[in-house]
């Protein structure tokens, strides 16, 4: 007995591929990676099938997976695209002309009444004609999408290009006929069973963000008809790429479709209101940009993690190698760097086991949600960590931190206390690291983030030769005022890019600030959400100075 696939799985899976294809094209690897695991949970969570069909499919992944470059990659996934396609029809067999001719049924009478209203010549009818033909058409466009994708976009741009002429001050009555025959070929050819050639290109959100900084730059140079050109090119565009704007923000997808014709209308009039037309392109764009917006870190980001904690891990484990010299227990030394080694190797254990805890918990959880929980609890604890840093920042502080831990292990007397402190320092700051990485190793390429880790250990190495050479004289209270700064970065950056992220899967709402840039090296995006709780932490973050500050003048007085 077969199994049928909820027509929603398969909706995800096309989601899925599309935008892995499309992050492909833009060399965006860790969105790309993102998009094929969606794809793998959606496919694991479908009823098996023993179709044939279904097989392909599971080799095709492994192919889409394992592939060694971008070109192979879009090949890889182009074929995945085709397989799922032919387990649709496979599990669910449709007759496509049967399809095709009851589409032709039910758009025909909105269609030959806007062509009837066209040669009456009233506008109100034309108006109410269209309106009613356009809910026909979003009523009824499925069989459209799903079996040519160059018809339907053919039929959208024409039907985008009626409701341009409509919005001018004076109805071109020649032009719209022209416009209404190009649409009632479309719809015939498609209905006919006539495939367009669906031409190739690079389509993306940064296509339409391309085209409306060109639009703008016309507008500001008074070039209308330049401008409303480009826009038009702008509607070609957009039934490529519409899918990722409606699965992420339906409300802009809609206002796209309802306000752009009407733009380009504004723009054949007498008097264009050009500042009004600028403002609404501006809108446009931060919105898009928002969600094309890049959540990806740098390889300096994930060496500063590294780097600040491994630092203080090895201040503490040169000053007990100190301490044994000084005391003239050479042979303790080993036990030392033995207790820092098994600290490293607990920490990557935690590291695995932190993984497989987070696999499991996103079963049933988007990938993109919990990255943003992460994130959030990640730029917590930094937060934490950045606060008990700053308090380190003076030499007094800094002596006093260091003086404990070794009076403590002088005072046991013991190989073994030393060696546990040794552990423990490095188990910490491991621990710390885990969590950091957590927060932001989704969000960059394996590349980037081992590139980082590599910097951040050899420094480390270059730091441990220069400290075992010259215990005491090294200014450490310097490092901690300036890590304690690239820690309050960071955390604002990952603030940013969690809540975004959360905004992007509908988890938090988004309300956009209008007239603000969108600075992604800090992770600044211009809505409410995101400016809020990044003031709460400049507030946390200036009380917290004004608070040390203040406690330093009295142990000084």
């Amino acid at each position: 007995m077969k199994s049928v696939f909820a027509a929603d799985s398969y909706s995800d899976l096309y989601i899925a591929i599309g935008d892995a294809i499309m992050n492909a094209k833009q060399g965006q690897e860790v969105a790309v990676d993102e998009a094929i695991d969606a794809f793998q949970t959606t496919w694991s969570e479908m009823k098996p099938s023993n179709l044939e069909e279904a097989k392909q499919i599971d080799e095709q992944l492994k192919v889409v997976v394992n592939a060694n470059n971008t070109k192979q990659q879009l090949e890889a996934l182009s074929a995945l695209s085709k397989s799922v396609h032919n387990l649709e029809k496979a599990e669910n067999p449709v007759d496509e002309r049967a399809e095709r001719d009851k589409f032709a049924k039910a758009i025909q009478p909105s269609l030959d009444a806007l062509g009837a209203a066209i040669d009456s010549g009233d506008r109100q009818k034309i108006e109410g004609a269209n309106k009613q033909f356009i809910t026909s058409w979003t009523r009824n466009e499925r069989p459209v999408r799903e079996q040519d994708l160059a018809a339907y976009g053919n039929i959208e741009t024409q039907s985008a290009f009626i409701r341009i002429a409509l919005a001018a001050e004076e109805i071109d009555k020649g032009a719209l006929k022209e416009q209404y025959v190009a649409l009632q070929t479309a719809i015939t050819d498609f209905s006919n069973g006539k495939k367009l050639k669906n031409e190739e290109g690079t389509y993306s959100l940064a296509s339409l963000l391309d085209l409306l900084d060109q639009s703008k730059q016309q507008v500001e140079q008074q070039q209308y008809n330049e401008a409303a050109n480009t826009l038009k090119a702008f509607i070609t565009t957009w039934p490529n790429v519409e899918g990722e704007i409606r699965t992420k923000n339906a409300s802009l997808y809609q206002q796209i479709e309802n306000d752009l014709p009407l733009l380009v209308s504004d723009l054949t009039k007498k008097q264009v209101n050009e500042k009004a037309i600028i403002e609404e392109l501006d809108n446009f764009h931060q919105q898009i940009a928002l969600l094309q917006g890049d959540n990806s870190y740098s390889f300096w980001d994930s060496a500063l993690i590294l780097l600040r904690e491994g630092l203080e891990a090895l201040l503490i484990v040169i000053g007990l190698v100190a301490f044994v010299k000084r005391a003239g227990q050479e042979q303790a030394k080993k036990w030392i760097y033995l207790g820092a080694l098994a600290g490293i190797a607990i920490s990557a254990i935690a590291a695995l086991i932190m993984s497989t805890v987070f696999q499991s918990v996103t079963i049933g959880i988007s990938r993109e949600r919990m990255e943003g929980y992460i994130g959030l609890l990640a730029a917590a604890l930094m937060i934490g960590v950045g606060i008990w840093l700053h308090s380190k920042a003076t030499v007094l502080s800094w002596n006093q931190y260091i003086s404990k831990r070794l009076n403590n292990a002088i005072s046991k007397q013991s190989i073994w206390a030393m060696a546990f402190i040794s552990f423990l320092s490095v188990f910490r700051e491991g621990a710390e690291t885990i969590v950091f990485y957590a927060g932001i190793a989704p969000n960059m390429s394996t590349t980037e983030f081992a590139a980082g880790i590599a910097l951040a250990l050899s420094i480390l190495l270059l730091a441990a030769i220069i400290l075992l050479r010259m215990t005491g004289r090294i200014p450490i209270h310097r490092f901690f005022a300036v890590a304690t700064f690239f820690i309050y970065v960071l955390a604002f950056k990952i603030i940013g890019v969690s809540i975004h992220t959360l905004q992007l899967t509908n988890v938090l709402p988004t309300h956009v600030v209008s007239g603000l840039p969108i600075v992604n090296i800090i992770g600044f995006n211009p809505t409410v959400e995101t400016i809020t709780a990044q003031l709460i932490l400049l507030l946390l973050v200036t009380g917290t100075i004004v608070y040390k500050r203040k406690q330093e003048k009295l142990v000084t007085a």
